[in-house]
């Protein structure tokens, strides 16, 4: 049924509920691939200028985080590998999450998006599903599962 299962992952709990969801689906469909992706939001040059300090290198803050991304995916990768997952790819990519997970989704012309209800950066005041999944189930061209 599902040949490419796109999973976003961002280190949360819900996103590794995500995850977990995406290994049991693998199960059922051996065949299946899943890409594992974690998108991180650019530091804009704009938004370090308005810092009272300016660091000597402008490309520090977007180091830090695409090796913080790459560590969630390895992390990811290897989480899933351990509870039996195969055919498992990781991606790193910078720019606002919903829109770079619905195009990514697009391009590797994913059959399943699973996402987690809220992510690292969601507010704890009772909305059922994080920005992020909301816009990705809102805006996706593909079956979207919100674990």
């Amino acid at each position: 049924m599902f040949k490419r299962i796109l999973v976003a992952v961002d280190g949360s709990k819900t996103s590794l509920g995500a995850l977990d969801k995406a290994i049991e689906l693998q199960k059922l469909m051996p065949e299946a691939e899943i890409f594992i992706l974690c998108v991180y939001k650019h530091h804009s040059l704009f938004e370090a200028s308005l810092s009272i300090g300016r660091p000597d290198d402008m490309d520090i803050p977007d180091k830090v985080l695409s090796e913080y991304a790459k560590e969630v995916v390895n992390h990811a990768k290897d989480m899933a590998q351990d509870h039996g997952a195969t055919h498992v790819r990781g991606f790193v990519k910078a720019g606002r999450p919903s829109k770079v997970i619905t195009r990514f989704a697009q391009d590797k012309e994913a059959d399943l998006i699973v996402v987690g209800t809220r992510g690292t950066h969601s507010d704890k005041d009772g909305m059922f599903l994080g920005s992020v999944s909301h816009r990705v189930a809102a805006h996706a061209k593909c079956p979207v599962l919100v674990v």
